[in-house]
């Protein structure tokens, strides 16, 4: 590890910053440091802007893939190199990603999504992103301990979340009864620390570059064309929770939102006013309205 991308590390583990967003902007430095073969610290800010250039007309990049790159380069100039003045007047301004709505999972689809994954433990894990509402770095981070079952309580810790903020979301009857059944077949509670999906052969959470590919496959071969990735689990959770009558408040606090009017601007559109949701139903047991699934043979 060279000193300067350890110095990017410890700057923004002191600043609280998330895993994620640390694994970010290091990636984003060392690509670029090897597209021009230099420092990034080297670098000028017309560079910088050929560079997300390239990324943009090149490789076909999204404008967010491309705002990593500015805003890891504002972070090393400022926090890093202490040349915060030098810095501002080096960084490219940051591009605005085009707002684009996402492509809704029927209720259907997702019953044919679930049943076409033919990996277990991916399967489980894309069930519990849906009915919990998590993204999928917090679904991976799930441990067995994070399950409270206990009748007056029912539900999941999500811990450091988003904004390295702890949460609690609901666990459904229908979740629970699966998560007992996964945990009893892979003896997740058994293995410390208690990852609820593990990758079997190293012990460690899934990659969510492997949770997506699985997700992709599924998508294909339930023959769904809708695009998306496994966000759109999360979309669906907070759209079908609107559409079953469950109150904004309730759903922005259940998704980590901190502010109600990003559930508001994200989710108020998507709703159906046709569906309604089945007699006797618990609306927060999405899993339980799912139709049946189809049967998919072994070795499809």
């Amino acid at each position: 590890m060279t000193p300067l991308r350890q110095q990017m590390l410890d700057a923004m583990v002191v600043r609280g910053m998330a895993a994620r967003t640390q694994e970010t902007y290091v990636d984003s430095l060392a690509r670029m440091a090897r597209y021009f073969k230099r420092s990034p610290a080297e670098l000028t800010a017309k560079e910088i802007e050929s560079y997300m250039v390239y990324l943009v007309k090149e490789r076909k990049l999204s404008f967010s893939s491309v705002n990593h790159v500015a805003a890891a380069s504002r972070f090393l100039f400022t926090h890093v190199l202490s040349l915060p003045e030098q810095g501002q007047r080096m960084l490219p301004p940051v591009a605005r990603a085009p707002h684009k709505r996402p492509e809704l999972l029927s209720r259907d689809q997702l019953s044919q999504l679930f049943s076409h994954c033919t990996n277990p433990v991916m399967r489980m894990l894309m069930q519990t992103l849906y009915a919990c509402g998590l993204r999928i770095t917090e679904g991976c981070q799930l441990r067995a301990c994070d399950i409270d079952s206990a009748r007056d309580r029912m539900c999941v810790r999500i811990v450091a979340g988003k904004g390295a903020a702890d949460r609690y979301t609901l666990l459904s009857p229908t979740l629970l009864v699966l998560l007992r059944e996964h945990c009893r077949r892979y003896r997740c509670h058994q293995k410390a620390p208690g990852w609820l999906f593990a990758n079997t052969d190293t012990g460690q959470p899934l990659s969510t570059s492997g949770v997506q590919r699985h997700y992709q496959a599924a998508r294909r071969a339930a023959g769904i064309h809708k695009a998306g990735s496994t966000h759109g689990l999360r979309h669906a959770f907070a759209t079908h929770l609107l559409e079953s009558g469950v109150d904004l408040h309730t759903i922005s606090r259940l998704l980590g939102h901190s502010h109600i009017e990003t559930t508001s601007r994200c989710y108020l559109h998507l709703i159906s006013p046709q569906f309604k949701p089945p007699r006797l139903a618990d609306p927060l047991d999405l899993l339980a309205a799912l139709p049946p699934a189809p049967f998919v043979p072994p070795n499809h």
